[in-house]
């Protein structure tokens, strides 16, 4: 990318376009989250009461066993809102770089003009 006043600009504006969006993106995420929690939660407490067995542990292991799959979309779901989080730290910090390499460019401007 040749650096000039325009094409920082527009890096710029695109960042901050895809910053705008990082508050519903969030948010989604994030109630997907708290879903996959609620029928995770659900589907344990259902498995502890259903099972047949005696002891707490067997009770555990196969409410354990039965949650499977709502645990794991339960953790896709957590990596889900961390990957929203982690885009945002990595989109705030270009807007940061791409200010700065901007204060660069109109100081090159100026002293070439």
């Amino acid at each position: 990318m040749e650096l000039t006043p325009d094409n920082v600009i527009s890096e710029l504006q695109r960042i901050q376009k895809e910053l705008n969006k990082a508050p519903n993106a969030l948010y989604e995420a994030e109630l997907a989250l708290a879903e996959a929690e609620h029928e995770y939660d659900k589907v344990v407490s259902l498995a502890l009461l259903n099972a047949e067995s005696k002891t707490v542990g067997e009770r555990e292991a196969i409410a354990a066993i039965e949650a499977g799959q709502a645990k794991l979309a339960r953790d896709l779901a957590k990596a889900a809102v961390n990957r929203v989080r982690t885009k945002i730290k990595v989109l705030e910090s270009a807007a940061v770089a791409t200010s700065v390499i901007g204060k660069q460019v109109e100081l090159m401007w100026k002293v070439g003009a």
